[in-house]
């Protein structure tokens, strides 16, 4: 799913849009137990806690492609009588109405969920009749396709923090009652997923509140798919591979010279894919990597060491290339000085000892100006 295929269901997630048919739900205390079940019909909730509930689906189609959401594919196996995606075939036909159904999918996200305290279990069902486009993107009273989707959230509950606060009862200040508050959700997803603007029974688009370390047991038992890993998972692997590996041999130029490679091959990939398409994302594998190590210098020792840091530390999950650079600036960082420079002003820095002392050097134009506190101005 791209970004515009994601906010299409999303826009729908308002009062006068919205058509979710049912919504059902499980709380769970810290021991794993049921607390207590819900089922109701969306559309007739009252309407603020409609809007409440809305907030919470929503919050399952935000953030970033690649980091927050993550596309999952099935493996054949799961697509297979009993296999996980045919599973959820199931639960999305019976439109939340099977309690068999609901209570194996309630045991599947108990099971495999590691979270320490209290949390609510939400299923969403929506039924979306696609209006066809025309070329210049105008919506047409025809549809040729429904798309029918799950949509779960998976929200921890925690008591509010202690405070004063007003008694009306007793028409005083005294200390108030503390309630369990639903938050937003940990992790999500939409089942199946909408692309092309169609729906796609073989994939899968997983939301994931934490960036830096996913729910990746979480993905495999509920979903039966490989490993994945977000956007800043994979940027910090890469940066510790290559320090790990590189040791003695990881200078500024070097670094440089190994980003410098990497954004060479999304620029030409770029080039090189159809207009108005976004390209496809450069897999960074092991044979990859040594590539590009090979080009920036490496010696093969070194290049060796990090074809083994890649095997412990990426396994099956992938990297790609847009994910372990970033293409808006070029970060250098040092004891008490943070610099951020454009990816294309970074080849433009240069080390250099300047009266016993190293120095980064950062070549400006005639005309370029800085600013110092707020303010413009010239060296």
């Amino acid at each position: 799913m791209n970004k515009k295929e994601i906010m299409e269901i999303k826009k729908r997630m308002k009062k006068e849009s919205c058509t979710f048919t049912r919504m059902c739900g499980c709380y769970v205390d810290s021991s794993r137990n049921r607390v207590t079940r819900l089922g109701k019909t969306f559309l007739n909730l009252d309407e603020e806690e409609f809007y409440k509930y809305l907030d919470v689906a929503k919050k399952v189609l935000s953030g970033t492609i690649g980091n927050n959401l993550m596309e999952l594919e099935f493996p054949l196996a799961e697509e297979e009588q009993g296999g996980r995606q045919q599973f959820l075939l199931g639960l999305r036909e019976s439109k939340l109405k099977n309690e068999d159904l609901l209570e194996r999918f309630y045991d599947l996200i108990i099971e495999n969920y590691c979270y320490a305290g209290n949390y609510l279990i939400l299923i969403f069902h929506d039924a979306y009749d696609i209006p066809l486009k025309t070329k210049d993107h105008r919506n047409l009273d025809e549809s040729e396709e429904i798309y029918e989707y799950l949509l779960c959230a998976i929200c921890p509950v925690t008591l509010s923090k202690p405070g004063l606060g007003y008694l009306e009862n007793s028409n005083e200040i005294g200390l108030r009652l503390r309630d369990w508050i639903v938050g937003a959700p940990d992790v999500g997803f939409v089942f199946p997923a909408f692309t092309d603007r169609s729906t796609d029974i073989h994939a899968a688009l997983f939301y994931t509140k934490n960036v830096k370390e996913s729910p990746a047991e979480f993905m495999e038992s509920v979903f039966g798919c490989n490993q994945k890993m977000t956007a800043t998972e994979q940027k910090d692997i890469f940066r510790s591979i290559l320090e790990d590996a590189l040791g003695d041999e990881s200078r500024y130029e070097t670094i440089k010279e190994i980003h410098d490679k990497i954004h060479e091959k999304i620029s030409e990939n770029a080039e090189s894919s159809p207009k108005n398409e976004e390209p496809e994302p450069i897999e960074l594998s092991k044979s990859a990597i040594r590539e590009i190590l090979n080009e920036s210098g490496i010696s093969e020792e070194k290049v060796c060491q990090a074809e083994q840091e890649y095997d412990k530390k990426v396994g099956e999950a992938k990297l790609y290339a847009e994910n372990v650079v970033d293409q808006r600036k070029f970060e250098v960082k040092t004891y008490d000085v943070v610099l951020h420079v454009k990816p294309e002003k970074a080849a433009r820095i240069k080390s250099q000892i300047i009266d016993g002392q190293k120095c980064l050097i950062i070549p400006m134009d005639a005309n370029e100006n800085i600013n110092v506190n707020g303010i413009h101005t010239t060296v």
